[in-house]
């Protein structure tokens, strides 16, 4: 089987990975999870988490109509490391709900035009209508982590963007937007198994990016950016919500209820929801764990 980018994954991992993490793959079974810090035993069982997302996606069906009902306008904020479950746990969320009011954006490299924009303008041109919600695969967050990391971006547009930053999603927010921000934070060594699984399944490798190999020896400076990003843009009205992701599952159902917490509607069960696991989710200070 020919692999993309002519295997630059595996070969990675044979020959720069760092030994830790090589190990650490070697040596996991089928249902380990890599991190050491993990505060569970392994991943959580399937009948478990099927039993609750039921339960999940009845609810966010019920919130949807509600904002159809009442006008309400939502947007969550996907962001979080390379192969951390954005797409996967987006997937989900989005299962049951009618497309004409939920609306995933998932923005390509800006065109010529749009990079001689005002940075934000692309990004307002997504925001939600009445009754509708927007969920951003990636966001205007790029500028900050991305760009950075890759030198797409000067020190000073960077600079510029968290100037503006505070005051763009204030105005979101001002604006009677519900503007949830969820990080989903994966080990280094489960990011690596995913990358290799990617690698070698046929049906997953249309997920690889060349960003994705350029960024395996990048673990550091993406720390340092995340670190930054974090401390410059968690703010009072618009928090950083993090989930630990490197069991996909249980980092489902942490982000389902915490968008369906942000919002009140008609019919909330609180109950079905549950309490969002806080071994696993928190403030940017559980990315330390």
């Amino acid at each position: 089987m020919t692999l993309p980018f002519d295997g630059a994954i595996s070969r990675f991992f044979r020959e720069e990975a760092p030994k830790a993490v090589r190990k650490a793959i070697e040596k996991a079974g089928k249902d380990d999870v890599l991190n050491a810090h993990w505060p569970y035993d392994g991943e959580m069982r399937k009948k478990d988490y099927q039993a609750h997302m039921d339960l999940l996606q009845i609810e966010l069906v019920k919130m949807l109509a509600c904002f159809k009902a009442t006008g309400q306008r939502v947007v969550v904020v996907f962001e979080g490391r390379d192969a951390a479950g954005k797409g996967g746990t987006i997937g989900v969320m989005r299962e049951n709900l009618n497309p004409r009011a939920c609306t995933v954006v998932a923005l390509p490299k800006p065109t010529e035009r749009e990079a001689a924009q005002w940075y934000f303008q692309r990004y307002v041109d997504w925001l939600p209508a009445a009754g509708e919600m927007a969920i951003f695969d990636r966001s205007w967050y790029n500028r900050a982590i991305i760009e950075h990391v890759f030198g797409f971006c000067t020190p000073a547009q960077r600079e510029k963007f968290f100037r503006q930053l505070p005051e763009f999603e204030r105005m979101v927010v001002d604006e009677g937007i519900v503007l949830l921000k969820i990080w989903l934070e994966v080990g280094q060594a489960e990011q690596m198994k995913r990358f290799l699984d990617r690698e070698s399944d046929p049906l997953k490798q249309w997920k690889l990016s060349q960003i994705d190999v350029d960024g395996l020896a990048k673990w550091q400076p993406y720390t340092e950016a995340i670190d930054e990003t974090m401390e410059r843009s968690h703010f009072d009205f618009a928090p950083w919500n993090v989930v630990l992701s490197d069991d996909k599952l249980r980092a489902r159902i942490a982000a389902c209820q915490l968008v369906l917490r942000s919002v009140d509607y008609k019919g909330r069960d609180l109950k079905a929801i549950g309490e969002v696991d806080g071994k696993i989710a928190g403030g940017p200070e559980i990315r330390r764990k």
